[in-house]
């Protein structure tokens, strides 16, 4: 199947629903018992594209996952997650205990860590395997995300906040038991790593450009020029490999960058706008309206405090 003709999903929702096993999907995090949305098994989905990041935790269960033609085996114990763009497909062959964790890039940044990437690089990998631990091993991964189950199905005003402390709990697990040394600039081929080159370019840009008072947005031919690449050739591979244009991944960082920003400090939307290279106000203004459907400063309100 060409990339182009595959189904792309933003949401689990949004899979579920081709799938006609619907499921809720209200934020941008959300957290299933797998068992609930799949109480036929065996089961074998259809080959998609994800837009979200997915951490899978089975307890008893077992199947395979594919990941960009790469194919993993889970078992009781298995850990494994996926990062947005990547062309996947599942198979369950048992499931009685197993739990899906699904967020945006826009949650990690604005609830889990600013700076998530610095501390947690192996979210930038294109393919990670999954790990198989011991009944001792995997104990503190379910307490983790029972516990953020849990909390996803309060009512408290601070559930996302507390989720996200929480998260942070679960991603350093992850980074202890098996990718404490992973080095995403190790993984697959040559358009791999420009996929993972053009992915820290990006993460280290806009952490310049939040740390200074003025600076100028990296576009296309910026990220190709870095790697000393054709911005045509480079194009084709981001296109190719995820599935998304720079472009498109220069918008979604950037609106990622500025939720971020107008939830987590007290800059202004103007202050903000000049922190993401935009030479003028109603420039940052008009393209955050346009991306999130509402003003910067509306957004602000709107977020939990």
């Amino acid at each position: 199947m060409k990339s182009e003709d595959l189904i792309i999903h933003h949401t689990i929702s949004d899979l579920y629903e081709a799938l006609n096993l619907p499921i809720s999907q209200e934020t941008e995090f959300t957290i299933h018992f797998l068992p609930e949305i799949h109480p036929q098994v065996p089961f074998t989905s259809p080959t998609f594209r994800a837009e979200y990041y997915s951490f899978v935790f089975v307890k008893d269960g077992s199947g395979t996952y594919t990941t960009d033609n790469q194919t993993f085996t889970t078992a009781p114990g298995t850990v494994y997650f996926t990062n947005p763009g990547h062309i996947k497909a599942f198979q369950l062959n048992t499931l009685e205990d197993a739990y899906i964790i699904t967020l945006t890039e826009a949650f990690l940044k604005e609830q889990v860590h600013a700076d998530v990437f610095d501390e947690f690089p192996f979210l930038l990998a294109e393919t990670v395997p999954p790990a198989t631990l011991s009944e001792k091993e995997f104990a503190p991964f379910e307490r983790c995300y029972l516990q953020i189950y849990d909390e996803f199905h309060s009512d408290s005003a601070y559930k996302y906040k507390i989720i996200g402390n929480l998260f942070v709990a679960l991603l350093l697990r992850i980074k202890e038991q098996f990718w404490s040394d992973f080095d995403p600039l190790d993984e697959g081929d040559r358009t791999s790593a420009i996929v993972k080159a053009f992915k820290q370019n990006m993460e280290a840009h806009y952490r310049a450009l939040t740390f200074e008072s003025h600076g100028v947005l990296f576009q296309v031919q910026d990220y190709a020029h870095a790697q000393n690449l054709h911005p045509n050739y480079f194009s084709t591979v981001i296109k190719s490999k995820t599935g998304k244009s720079v472009n498109r991944w220069i918008v979604e960082k950037t609106i990622a960058e500025a939720q971020s920003l107008l939830t987590n400090t007290t800059l202004t939307a103007k202050e903000i706008g000049y922190r993401l290279g935009f030479s003028e106000p109603t420039h940052f203004s008009s393209y955050f309206k346009k991306h999130v459907g509402v003003t910067a400063n509306t957004y602000r309100k709107s977020s939990p405090s």
